[in-house]
């Protein structure tokens, strides 16, 4: 006997397979700064679909901030307010002063996320050199979540391998689930949606690899659920918390 899915049915697959992953980001003018046209570095705070570039709107960060040779510093303060297709997003100005590797990081306000019941935090960071100093790519900063790189985060080709370890409260998360997604503002068509969102495990230690396809910004996002819960409507819901990571690639010319 032939078997018939209904119309109804296909639609709701159709509508689950079309919630595309949640990025935060943190996008500054340039990875590494070699002169001092630079220096006084340029950082974007957005929330979006990064591939399909979706935006949506970000409300004020918790805290935003950098870590240099050893120490944290907070300018949540100096953020200013902006519009992208009419939805906010954030920038900030940094001053470079010394060679070295600044850590730039941003803890958003959890996110409510009707379509899968659930809030969303993801605790973001960036790495950016300066005038080719090596000192701290490497460095845990101390937040809740967060990916560590195994693999020096800038100086990457098209084609080269990154690895990364994922931590939560400062130790190892095994197996955790890594989303990874280009910021696709070249316009690049996926064969279909799973091309989307890339899906990668960590092994038993927290430790991740993955290789690029494609030059652009990369953001790997690894979700696990926070220990707490945050009450709506006199409803407790459950907290994706995600530690993102984000770094550029290059491709020959």
């Amino acid at each position: 006997m032939k078997k018939f899915i209904s119309l109804s049915l296909i639609i709701l697959f159709l509508s689950i397979g079309n919630v595309f992953a949640h990025f935060q980001m943190i996008i500054p003018d340039t990875d590494v700064v070699t002169s001092n046209k630079h220096l006084n570095l340029k950082l974007k705070y957005i929330f979006m679909h990064p591939f399909e570039q979706n935006y949506m709107n970000m409300e004020e960060p918790i805290e935003a901030g950098v870590y240099f040779n050893g120490k944290k510093q907070i300018f949540t303060k100096s953020l200013k307010s902006y519009k992208i297709n009419n939805l906010s997003a954030w920038k900030s100005t940094y001053k470079i002063k010394r060679p070295g590797d600044y850590i730039f990081y941003v803890i958003p306000k959890p996110y409510f996320e009707p379509a899968e019941e659930k809030f969303i935090q993801h605790i973001t960071k960036v790495v950016v050199n300066a005038f080719y100093l090596e000192n701290g790519w490497d460095n845990k900063i101390g937040l809740k979540a967060e990916i560590v790189p195994l693999t020096r985060p800038y100086g990457v080709w098209k084609g080269n391998t990154f690895r990364g370890v994922v931590l939560k409260d400062g130790k190892p998360v095994p197996f955790a689930e890594i989303e990874v997604e280009l910021f696709n503002d070249k316009g690049i068509k996926a064969p279909n949606d799973t091309f989307i969102t890339q899906v990668i495990k960590a092994d038993a230690n927290g430790v991740f690899t993955y290789s690029f396809p494609f030059a652009g910004w990369w953001g790997f996002a690894a979700l696990m659920e926070d220990d707490k819960m945050i009450e709506k409507d006199g409803k407790k819901y459950p907290v994706e918390l995600g530690a993102v990571f984000w770094l550029k690639v290059y491709d020959t010319k």
